[in-house]
């Protein structure tokens, strides 16, 4: 057995045909072409901004997580497949021309972008029965990208003491969907968690109401990070609900102490829970409620009327469980949040069902962490912001396409989609003067491929299946 590189109308990702063909369909080149406005001068680094841009999307959607890998798309047979496919020094010579400005240029394209989609696919299908399953939920977080020079603008130790960029998300799931991303941040070194925070979710709620069907009650979560009064402005100038978690000071301690032991009700997990304090898994725990004004120190039109509703466990330790000895009395751990959803809608144990559903928003962090996120390219700030935006066109634009296939890999995350739709091998064939892609047989997935071509391009001639 031998091997020769020799074919040149060969393909490995033809799964980017139908997706690039969904994203021009909505518009994404023609959006960055419009708003992006980078000089031309020179090098010309700012020309074309839109072929570029969709040139970077392409490549993150095939797995690419550094500008080294944009040259994903000029292997074989992808320039017959592609217009202007740049080099990845050409991409990144863009990417560094960039300034504050044009970052939120591409902000606008990517908010446009997730609109335009939302025309060509139900991204937040909201069901009609269930505890809260009638809502949109919208989640704020940041996470630190690490980063490994100290070169790199803005890099810095933050609060989990990784040398690293801060991205603020926010994201829109429901309960019948996955998450999209409809805001997003970098921030430099060690950003508080809420700084700024306000804005961006101020924005991603107006971009929520834009997207074509949502009219939806929605529900901000968030942790304790972001219990403040201007959080809580942000959501209920867009009308939403808020639930966020509180930190437990004095004011939150009084407030459990007045709770009456029989108030507390039993509540078990679908799923156990593991405790890091104690390094048992929680299957089960009490919830209790109590009317709360929550920012009483600030002035009478920024306190919020609402809720406090508190979860505890037992207290074990760990040391004395080992040793098949128990504690003499009971004592607890408490985690409490504050939301403004009317009882009348969910009740207490609901309601803590419906909070813990934050944690979707780690997963997002983790999926993009683990593709085009995890290397912050350039050694400019302002050039790193721009990347982490196109990351957010790639996923929303890979949430389509689950949403568009449908079935079981309706909530397929980006990995998934890239081993069974995108990473297909094919061959590039010239019939009557079309392009044919020749594909494996036995393809386990076909069906689903065959329908994403069709939302995309609409059916193939029968001349492509032969």
């Amino acid at each position: 057995m031998s091997y020769r590189f020799d074919e040149p109308n060969l393909v490995s990702v033809a799964g980017l045909v139908p997706i690039m063909a969904l994203a021009q369909n909505a518009g994404l080149a023609d959006l960055a072409q419009q708003k992006i406005t980078v000089a031309t001068t020179g090098a010309d680094k700012g020309a074309n901004a839109g072929a570029k841009i969709s040139s970077l999307v392409a490549s993150m959607v095939a797995g690419a997580d550094s500008i080294d890998d944009m040259d994903l798309l000029r292997h074989g047979g992808m320039p017959s497949l592609f217009d202007r496919v740049y080099a990845p020094s050409t991409l990144g010579s863009h990417l560094r021309a960039y300034t504050h400005g044009h970052v939120k240029q591409l902000g606008a394209v990517s908010s446009g972008f997730l609109t335009a989609l939302g025309s060509k696919a139900q991204l937040l299908p909201v069901p009609t029965a269930g505890d809260g399953a009638s809502m949109v939920f919208v989640d704020i977080d940041d996470t630190v990208i690490e980063v490994f020079s100290a070169k790199k603008q803005g890099a810095g130790y933050g609060y989990n003491k990784t040398r690293g960029l801060n991205a603020l998300l926010v994201t829109a799931t429901t309960a019948e969907s996955a998450p999209v991303i409809i805001g997003q941040q970098l921030r430099k070194r060690a950003a508080h968690s809420a700084r700024g925070a306000q804005k961006v979710l101020a924005d991603a709620l107006g971009a929520l109401k834009r997207i074509p069907g949502q009219d939806a009650p929605v529900v901000v979560r968030a942790d304790s990070a972001y219990y403040g009064s201007k959080i809580a402005a942000a959501a209920r100038r867009a009308g939403a609900e808020l639930s966020v978690t509180v930190r437990l000071d004095k004011r939150i301690k009084k407030a459990i102490a007045a709770i009456d032991d029989e108030a507390w009700q039993r509540i078990e997990y679908k799923n156990a829970i593991f405790d890091e304090t104690t390094g048992t898994w929680i299957s089960k725990a009490e919830v209790a409620e109590v009317a709360f004004t929550a920012f009483s120190s600030k002035p009478a039109d920024e306190q919020v009327t609402g809720r406090l509703i508190l979860r505890r466990v037992p207290e074990k330790n760990a040391a004395k469980l080992a040793a098949g000895q128990d504690t003499i009395f009971d004592t607890y751990r408490h985690h409490g949040f504050f939301t403004t959803i009317d009882a009348t809608v969910l009740d207490t144990a609901a309601a803590d069902r419906m909070h813990r559903g934050h944690a979707v928003i780690e997963q997002v962090n983790a999926e993009l962490k683990a593709g085009p996120l995890a290397h912050m390219p350039s050694g400019r700030f302002q050039a790193n912001a721009a990347w982490l935006i196109a990351a957010v066109i790639t996923h929303n634009l890979l949430r389509t396409v689950a949403t568009v296939i449908g079935g079981a890999m309706a909530r397929a995350r980006a990995l998934t989609l890239r081993n069974r739709i995108i990473s297909i091998p094919a061959r590039i064939a010239h019939h009557a003067r079309k392009l044919i892609l020749h594909l494996p047989t036995s393809w386990k997935w076909t069906d689903d491929f065959a329908t994403l071509w069709v939302a995309a391009l609409g059916p193939p001639p029968a001349v492509a299946s032969t």
